[in-house]
């Protein structure tokens, strides 16, 4: 246990916490709504600081990160819960339980496998990482003072304050966006998408950002509402990488899968807008390289191992600059 920051005083020894944009209101030995958060006595407490229910060396490219160190591994790790509750969670075995089996490692002891592996870093990952921001703030700065890299796979469902003092020791950064309309945040997430908009314009020009939108049939997938989309982050950046996935019925949505038909449509509309497209949890070639936006020339290959043709960022046919961070860069 630690004790929480972000948070104030009120009357009758409740507290209202200010990490993320449910601002919960917590009597005395209740939780907030990320159940790890706790009023004890009138103090915020941190439960699950240092406690890890999911721990694996993985490809950068699952977390799906395509333009940040393609081919390299990395240490990913993970809590218990979340402060969202979406109805297909693909994790939901530790974002909205807690399991039975968990472990426990201090900063120092995170950072000192990494190095032990030799993978560049550690991903903050599997469960929302922002629910134990002090664990993940200290351990990304024991890691980046031992010279590897930090990267969070997050909902962006966080407040800007401390959004702000973390991301100076992050490297890299998967951002879910669920959808753009805010009835699927509030029904399907239990969350609100305005912040995590708010967050990806503030974090665009911060950090190395790619975003994943897994795509439900019948709830975030028509024409308009995917187009808006896309024009919305080509006004960001044109070559922010996007991720389109494959649904698969979990937890507590029961649709069919997203059929290969619309993946591909997808991809179509969303190369209109943006330079970096890829599709995923789907066998597919299309969607998997990385093609040079101005020869289109395959400046990334993937498929039994990664061939990364960049030199000094740009693409060695014709000299396009390629969004990312690349060893040779």
């Amino acid at each position: 246990m630690e004790k929480a920051g972000f948070y104030i005083k009120m009357d009758n020894d409740k507290v209202q916490c200010l990490l993320c944009p449910h601002t919960c209101e917590i009597p005395v030995g209740e939780k907030g709504r990320c159940k790890v958060r706790v009023n004890e006595k009138g103090e915020l407490i941190l439960k699950n600081y240092g406690v890890i229910t999911s721990m694996a060396i993985d490809p950068v490219e699952k977390k799906p990160l395509y333009h940040f160190y393609p081919g390299t591994r990395i240490l990913s790790l993970g809590t218990y819960s979340c402060n969202f509750t979406c109805k297909h969670c693909q994790n939901w075995q530790i974002s909205q339980e807690k399991p039975e089996v968990v472990t426990s490692y201090s900063p120092k002891e995170v950072a000192d496998l990494a190095r032990d592996k030799n993978v560049i870093g550690v991903a903050y990952t599997y469960s929302e990482p922002s629910i134990w921001f002090e664990y993940v703030l200290k351990t990304s700065q024991v890691v980046k003072s031992n010279g590897m890299k930090n990267v969070l796979v997050t909902n962006g469902f966080i407040n800007k304050k401390p959004l702000k003092e973390l991301i100076p020791y992050i490297d890299g950064i998967n951002i879910d966006l669920k959808a753009y309309n805010p009835d699927f945040y509030q029904r399907i997430c239990g969350g609100k998408l305005k912040p995590v908009l708010e967050n990806i314009k503030y974090l665009r020009d911060k950090v190395h950002i790619e975003i994943t939108t897994l795509l439900i049939p019948g709830l975030n997938d028509s024409t308009e509402e995917l187009e808006d989309m896309f024009q919305w982050l080509n006004s960001l950046d044109p070559d922010i990488p996007l991720h389109i996935t494959r649904y698969f019925p979990r937890y507590r949505l029961n649709l069919p899968p997203t059929s290969i038909d619309e993946l591909k449509e997808a991809y179509d509309l969303a190369k209109r807008y943006l330079n970096y497209v890829y599709l995923g949890n789907i066998n597919l070639d299309q969607g998997r390289d990385t093609v040079c936006p101005h020869c289109g020339q395959v400046v990334i290959e993937r498929n039994i191992r990664v061939i990364n043709r960049i030199k000094d960022g740009r693409c060695p046919w014709c000299g396009q600059e390629i969004k990312g961070e690349f060893r040779n860069k």
